[in-house]
């Protein structure tokens, strides 16, 4: 699937950020003393081992930030499968300006499409059943948007955003607040009307008190398979039901024939192998 691009505003503080760590204070020594200034060159972003490809708007945006004559045409589009030996994009312009640009993009190249290559492979896994992969907060800090968006690109989808755009009562605000319904209680008088509210329980016994209270989503942490689809049973359709845990390919069918809704995976965007992307010359 092809994902809806983040805006240029979103994604250019970080493409200069990590451009500007790359030059530090004395730019490209290496190419600036070998590289005739007037040369130009013409390359090939090329896939090392098969993949979903994500991030080529972040590539892009480095090699124009440093020099704008640099063009690049896409060849393979974010969220399409990429074979091994295959061209993503190709750029031409100045040789020192792609050459200077070419680790800051592919660091986002590799790294996004990395994340996007995982997430099809657990997609893939739950195909046939309903249960939806999304991704947690569990990101690069400052990389959020980027990491969550390369998860589209694998077809999957976003948990919370951030902090600021659901509840999700955890077991130490449960702890600190003296039980699941009294932090239920708290939550639905603070929160707006279009605030959804979503509790974390361990047992059957904490979900039949969640549901008690009325909340929109349980998250079903660590349950064991059959745990998980009594659990969903109990609940038959009163709310969303997540399940989250250790989730692997191989774990994710499983998981997914219990019935639940939601399947969120952290490793998704804090763990997920580099997708191996290369960046040819032109002989």
């Amino acid at each position: 699937m092809t994902p809806v691009p983040l805006a240029r505003i979103m994604v250019e503080p970080l493409v200069r950020a990590a451009l500007l760590e790359d030059l530090g204070r004395a730019g490209d020594l290496t190419t600036d003393a070998i590289v005739p200034a007037g040369l130009a060159a013409r390359a090939a972003l090329v896939a090392r081992e098969r993949g979903i490809v994500a991030g080529l708007d972040l590539a892009k945006l480095a090699f124009e930030l440093i020099d704008p004559n640099i063009a690049m045409q896409v060849e393979c589009e974010d969220g399409a499968m990429a074979a091994p030996g295959g061209v993503i994009a190709r750029v031409s312009g100045p040789a020192r300006g792609i050459l200077t640009a070419e680790r800051t993009a592919l660091n986002f190249l590799g790294h996004l499409s990395g994340i996007a290559s995982a997430t099809a492979s657990i997609v893939a896994a739950v195909r046939g059943t309903k249960a939806k992969i999304v991704c947690t907060r569990k990101t690069t800090p400052g990389l959020r948007a980027v990491e969550k968006y390369a998860v589209r690109a694998g077809g999957g989808a976003s948990h919370r955003f951030g902090l600021d755009d659901a509840i999700l009562i955890k077991d130490n605000h449960i702890a600190i607040a003296g039980g699941i319904a009294q932090a239920l209680r708290r939550a639905r008088a603070a929160a707006g009307h279009l605030v959804k509210i979503e509790v974390e329980v361990d047992n059957l016994d904490q979900l039949k008190e969640a549901l008690g209270e009325g909340g929109d989503a349980v998250l079903l942490d660590n349950m064991s398979f059959d745990r998980l689809a009594k659990a969903v049973a109990i609940v038959d359709g009163r709310a969303m039901t997540e399940a989250s845990g250790r989730v692997t390919p191989e774990s994710a069918p499983a998981l997914a024939a219990t019935g639940v809704d939601l399947i969120s995976i952290g490793w998704l965007t804090h763990s997920a192998a580099v997708l191996d992307i290369g960046l040819d010359f032109d002989a």
